[in-house]
């Protein structure tokens, strides 16, 4: 049989084969079509579950607030609300207030404070049994109900991080914070709203939905503590429980008008508190406090800072509260700047700064110059590569089951595109957009263990050399600018390189908080239509159209010390908190 003859034989076969390919590769690709719509249709059903238990928390809350309020004649709970968290103690332990009347006051107006700005992940529905049996009359915080941040471990309610694939794993015990509240007399009741992921200063994710700023609809409230921000802004908690890496309890601390304390890494208890992902080392998250004034935040600090914290968690240094420092009234050596030199503030932001100086100086204080070092630098090698040191990989992988909110969008798309892309494109962009590509070069990561080491030491030596530049100024705290006033929504992704006012103190570890002390004018305003920023890029552009339109809204300063001096930062505080109010006499 001739060549020619075969290949006629053989040609049925290739067409078959080709029919069967095609056929088989139709197949695959509706499979992953189906697969795709499976996945789909898993994820909107287990959002539905977890906004159906959160509905059903609230309208269990709504019907228990009616039943108490119909069996029990209620103190004013007005004037409840009104009392600062001093005065409700004080009056709780003296048994002119009970704690149900206080519970119940809160409850409801957290509910109204919901409706409005969709602040609560899940009322925890516990603590109205918790309430029935709270004794602890000596305890600091004695019938004082307490909002705490959707990732603080309560037991057997999610804590989710705003990511799908955390649903659905309810923690089984308290966290040692929530632990110490209780032995405190304090009453946790709420969990509050978290942007997807953690890392962002907005509050919007899948799950939940996006919260709302308390003075400005169209505003964000900040993030990553944005829920525990609008719910005390709003007036719905005395006192709340958040967590910051990057500024996440000073940011809607700032935005929201409120009073909020970083403290020192290592002083407050981590079991139970979750991030996204573990392992990362070189800038370390916290919690801390968040009320509506600086005595509230110490008063937290006292509470838990006590022998119970100390015995459910052995790994921290037992240091009580140290109330003398809190309550001197020593005249402080205070460093301050208006502006870091790698973004430039707001109007508000320092004016603000200004103001609080002038008040500072007038009561005595000593008030120099102080600058942190090379802050673009660190900023992008030691702050964002070390967040990111394995390449955003972490992040990407809790990532993948969910879809990505609008509000964080930007700001990640990049950690999707692979590692030597990221790289390209750094390159490309370094002449055009600077501090794109240096963005996009620390999304790379470390690319190695050793240079991971490395990185650390680096990390070392910022810490040491900041601390040397505060010794040689011989100053006891630091006067500081605070990201604000609060941002249009869809703008923090946007906006990375301004967390460098907060960002740095959690890679130094220094203690810091922040303090309202002002509100923007109709001039910050029309100052704002000239801002050019330092480098005049697309950054700085939209910075500026971020805090456009923010009249009257809250304007904050922030209050830093040394590691390990947060009592000394809290009296700062107090003291800023007591000048700006003695001002407006």
């Amino acid at each position: 049989m001739g060549f020619e003859e075969l290949l006629q034989q053989a040609q049925p076969h290739y067409g078959t084969a080709a029919l069967v390919t095609g056929a088989a590769c139709g197949v695959g690709a509706l499979i992953v079509l189906l697969q795709k719509f499976n996945n789909h249709q898993k994820t909107k059903e287990k959002i539905r579950r977890a906004r159906a238990r959160r509905d059903e928390s609230l309208h269990r809350a709504e019907q228990a607030v009616l039943q108490y309020k119909e069996s029990h004649p209620m103190t004013d709970s007005a004037l409840i609300l009104t009392l600062s968290l001093s005065e409700l103690t004080k009056q709780l332990q003296e048994g002119s207030l009970n704690p149900e009347d206080v519970f119940y006051s809160y409850l409801e107006k957290t509910l109204d404070v919901n409706k409005k700005l969709n602040c609560c992940t899940e009322i925890l529905v516990d603590s109205f049994d918790q309430l029935k049996t709270v004794s602890n009359k000596k305890g600091l915080l004695y019938g004082v109900p307490v909002s705490i941040k959707e990732n603080i471990s309560y037991k057997n309610y999610d804590s989710s991080c705003g990511v799908l694939c955390n649903l659905e794993l309810p923690a089984e015990k308290d966290s040692v914070l929530v632990e110490v509240l209780k032995r405190q007399g304090a009453i946790p009741f709420v969990k509050t709203n978290v942007p997807q992921g953690l890392m962002n200063y907005d509050c919007s994710n899948p799950i939940y939905g996006q919260t709302l700023n308390p003075h400005n609809l169209k505003k964000t409230p900040g993030g990553s503590s944005g829920g525990e921000g609008a719910l005390i802004g709003g007036g719905g908690s005395v006192l709340g429980l958040g967590t910051d890496i990057g500024g996440s309890i000073r940011i809607p601390s700032s935005f929201c008008g409120i009073s909020g304390f970083k403290p020192t890494v290592g002083r407050l208890s981590a079991q139970g508190v979750n991030g996204l992902y573990g392992g990362q080392k070189s800038v370390l998250a916290t919690s801390g406090p968040m009320a509506r004034d600086v005595d509230s935040l110490a008063l937290c600090m006292q509470a838990l800072l006590s022998d119970d914290m100390f015995n459910l968690d052995p790994t921290l240094p037992p240091l009580p509260f140290n109330v003398q420092t809190y309550l001197s009234s020593k005249p402080l050596t205070i460093g301050y700047l208006e502006s870091d030199g790698f973004c430039q503030p707001s109007p508000s932001m320092a004016r603000a700064v200004r103001e609080v100086k002038a008040l500072l100086e007038q009561a005595g204080h000593t008030l120099v110059p102080f600058s942190l070092q090379n802050v673009g630098q660190s900023f992008y090698e030691l702050v964002m590569r070390g967040v990111t040191a394995d390449g955003a990989y972490s992040f990407a992988q809790k990532m993948k089951t969910s879809p990505l909110d609008l509000s964080i969008r930007p700001q990640f798309v990049p950690i999707y595109v692979p590692v030597w892309l990221r790289r390209t494109l750094s390159f490309l962009l370094k002449p055009l957009s600077p501090r794109t590509s240096a963005i996009l070069s620390a999304f790379c990561g470390v690319g190695s263990v050793a240079n991971l080491w490395k990185q650390h030491v680096a990390v070392e030596d910022y810490i040491k050399e900041s601390i040397e530049d505060w010794r040689r100024s011989n100053i006891d705290v630091l006067l500081y600018p605070v990201i604000g006033p609060a941002y249009n929504f869809l703008y923090c992704c946007k906006n990375t390189q301004l967390c460098s006012y907060t960002m740095l103190f959690n890679l130094l570890n220094f203690p810091a908080g922040v303090v309202p002390v002002s509100t923007v004018t109709a001039e910050d305003e029309e100052e704002l239509k000239h801002y050019k920023g330092v480098y005049q890029d697309v950054w700085d552009k939209s910075f500026k159209r971020a805090v456009t339109g923010a009249e009257g809204l809250p304007v904050s300063v922030q209050c830093v010390a040394l590691p390990w001096q947060d009592e000394l930062c809290l009296r700062f505080m107090k003291e800023v908190e007591q000048l700006v109010k003695q001002s407006r006499k």
